[in-house]
């Protein structure tokens, strides 16, 4: 069985506009991880100096790579939409994806 891959979303948002990102952001996860193959999500709060913008890392657990590239193909287009729609402007993003090449500990 492959292991996990995680896939990275690190967000810069509007520091006026963080609190609706993030409450447009929870459901957000929370769909995700309703599809196929998404195991699990860590939300984590990026330490900043920049007092005008509030980062975050989003680490999303998926089962596999296949997994992974349905979503790119099924579903992203229309999960990142909603975002892009209200928020257009107002955030960056970048993304990443991570394989696993060797676990201690």
């Amino acid at each position: 069985m492959p292991a996990p891959i995680v896939y990275e979303v690190t967000l810069s948002v509007e520091a006026e506009a963080a609190g609706a990102y993030a409450e447009w952001l929870r459901p957000h996860i929370a769909e995700l991880l309703r599809l196929a193959g998404f195991v699990s999500a860590e939300w984590f709060e990026v330490e900043s100096e920049d007092p005008a913008r509030v980062q975050w890392c989003v680490h999303y657990r998926v089962a596999s790579r296949e997994a992974l590239q349905t979503y790119f193909e099924e579903h992203a287009d229309r999960l990142r939409g909603a975002g892009l729609d209200r928020f257009r402007g107002r955030f960056t993003a970048t993304r990443r994806i991570l394989n696993l090449r060797e676990r201690q500990g």
